[in-house]
């Protein structure tokens, strides 16, 4: 891993991001994220917005759909 990819927790437990991996990702200020737990490390990810989300599902039918109730 190169040295400018890398960050440091603060006494606050905060961490930058490095400016590559925000621009290389089109992160910005304010954009909210998770944490997932995997391994030994964790994942980042942005929170989509609903706009990011509209239309993800065009064409899914719910007249196929099977809940619960409907397994044997």
């Amino acid at each position: 891993m190169r040295k400018s990819n890398t960050a440091r927790l603060s006494s606050k437990f905060q961490i930058s991001i490095p400016k590559a991996v925000r621009t290389d990702r089109h992160w910005r200020a304010g954009q909210e994220f998770v944490f997932i737990p995997k391994g030994e490390g964790v994942l980042l990810v942005p929170v989509p917005s609903r706009d990011e989300l509209a239309g993800l599902a065009r064409g899914a039918r719910a007249d196929d759909y099977r809940d619960r109730a409907d397994r044997t």
